[in-house]
């Protein structure tokens, strides 16, 4: 059978857009000769709404676009779309994660979503009721298995450690699904879609039945999905690939014996700027904002904070504001407008020595018989997210923070200084992949984006004189190796030690982590691009005295 993989964008909340979005996709499919399409996960709604779910208005709503939604498709094939649906039941959670097939100008059956998942970014067992059972049904004369999303994440061959104690693709295996649909809204992580294909196949070869995956793209909040909706053989063998990052509509055609061609580019480079492009053009659009403002210091971070800026949405909507102080080096100031040059960019210089100052004076009394510390450091940063603020608020222009992610998992940051903005770009990139991505991306252009000086020079963050990074953190490629194994694989002191990393510099850094985690509850919300972000996933208390 051809199955129609639409891949579409949805805004959470957007009910009569992702209708439209659905209905767009749903006639290209028509065109095609599709038997069946299919929508990502909770299409309709967009993924997640959160605690829009608790909303009795906005789930009846959600039915009533969906049955003028079947109406709208009656001539095409039957399409299953994600929505939300009420659990009829007195007990349990309210809701069921649904999918329903429109055929024939009405809703005809539904089938639930099994596997609930509550670990990293999602919580979808505060809103759902699983549902236990094999969901099929028949379309065009084969016996379709219906799966969302978790419910394919489970198979006990491929992983070392199950979450679940049942697999509901084994489950409908044995009741005698043909192929397996799978509507999906799975979050972009570096180097996920290549674990993500080889489950896949596997799973399809063990079973000796087709597979077929439809993920959304786009980004929602601090989450970016990329797509790359795709389809297996009963062998194992990839027969269609839809597009990274982008719409797209793929029939995949289950009876075909003709293989596609390798992955899309997955280079980790590659793969992170695109999901940053997106994920910022996204956010800006969905949240009404037109054009950007962001703070440019000759340093690494602003200069791929404001390349990904005019990348997403025009260099024409992107404002780089140069702060100098008395402390700042000729070399950041002309490095920074080197950049702009290179990338088309408005810039506004605002020097702040006499924002510096007028502070000094009104504080004068109050510090007397103290010497400066980073106090005084911090009320220049502070200054700065002043400034940028006065800025967006008079263009009404978003504030994109440039902190990356070995800062802010350090606290080499300041509160209602350089943390002030609406959206983090780069916060969940570690410094070291932040110079990997700025020389790819010159590399990729064929010419200087990025200033070779931006590239060479010792990080600094220019509040005192000849200041550095490594004065007060260990080099970076140190720093975020430790970081990873900390945060990402869960690592205690211990285990960092014994895989040769000096003590005293493994206690401190992790000692820093958990002291500033009440800066990070505070900071804007950033884009996900690692297994672990400091973001919607991150639950860490602030009072606490462990020391592991």
């Amino acid at each position: 059978m051809k199955i129609a993989l639409l891949q579409i964008n949805p805004t959470v909340g957007d009910l009569s857009g992702n209708a439209a979005l659905i209905a767009d996709a749903a006639a290209r499919a028509r065109h095609a000769g599709a038997d069946l399409a299919v929508t990502p996960e909770l299409a309709l709604v967009g993924y997640l709404p959160r605690d829009l779910l608790l909303s009795n208005s906005f789930i009846a709503r959600a039915w009533q676009e969906v049955e003028r939604l079947a109406r709208d498709l009656a001539e095409g094939p039957p399409v299953l779309v994600g929505l939300p649906e009420e659990n009829p039941s007195d007990e349990g959670r309210p809701l069921f994660n649904s999918a329903v097939l429109l055929k024939g100008g009405k809703v005809q059956q539904q089938f639930r979503k099994a596997l609930l998942p509550t670990y990293d970014v999602f919580d979808e067992d505060r809103y759902f009721e699983p549902f236990h059972g094999a969901q099929v049904v028949d379309i065009a004369g084969t016996r379709v298995g219906i799966s969302i999303c978790e419910d394919i994440w489970n198979d006990r061959d491929f992983w070392k450690r199950r979450r679940y104690h049942h697999d509901p693709v084994e489950e409908l295996v044995r009741v005698g699904a043909q192929v397996i649909v799978n509507l999906s809204a799975s979050p972009f992580s570096v180097g996920k879609h290549k674990r993500r294909e080889e489950m896949l196949s596997s799973m399809a070869r063990k079973y000796g039945v087709p597979l077929v995956y439809v993920n959304q793209f786009g980004g929602n909040d601090d989450l970016v999905f990329d797509g790359r909706s795709c389809g297996f053989s009963a062998a194992g063998s990839p027969l269609a690939r839809a597009a990274s990052f982008e719409a797209d509509v793929v029939v995949c055609d289950t009876t075909s014996t003709t293989s596609v061609g390798p992955a899309a580019d997955l280079v980790a480079e590659s793969e992170i700027w695109r999901a940053l492009v997106l994920g910022t053009r996204d956010y800006a659009r969905k949240c009404r904002f037109a054009r950007v403002v962001l703070g440019l210091s000759g340093g690494i971070d602003s200069a791929i904070t404001a390349a990904i800026a005019g990348e997403a949405l025009g260099p024409q909507n992107v404002l780089g504001v140069l702060m100098p102080s008395p402390y700042s080096s000729q070399g950041s100031i002309d490095d920074s407008r080197e950049l702009a040059r290179n990338l088309g960019i408005e810039t506004l210089t605002l020097p702040i020595e006499p924002a510096m100052r007028a502070m000094e004076g009104t504080l004068a009394e109050a510090f007397a018989g103290t010497t400066p510390d980073v106090t005084e450091e911090n009320i220049q940063a502070r200054i700065r997210g002043n400034l940028l603020m006065a800025l967006s608020n008079k263009r009404g222009a978003l504030l994109l923070t440039t902190g990356n992610k070995s800062e802010l998992a350090v606290g080499y940051c300041t509160l209602y200084g350089d943390m002030s903005g609406g959206l983090g770009v780069i916060a969940d990139v570690p410094k070291t992949m932040v110079y990997r991505v700025s020389r790819w991306l010159n590399d990729r252009e064929g010419r200087t984006i990025i200033p070779e000086a931006v590239l060479t020079k010792a990080p600094s963050a220019e509040l005192r004189p000849n200041q550095t990074d490594q004065d007060s953190l260990p080099p970076y490629d140190v720093l975020d190796d430790i970081l990873q194994r900390h945060i990402e694989r869960h690592e205690p002191a211990a285990a960092i030690v014994a895989a040769g990393f000096d003590a005293s510099i493994v206690q401190r850094v992790l000692k820093l982590v958990r002291g500033a985690e009440f800066k990070r509850k505070q900071a804007a919300p950033g884009l996900k691009v690692t297994d672990r972000a400091f973001g919607t996933g991150w639950r860490m208390p602030i009072a606490a005295r462990w020391e592991g």
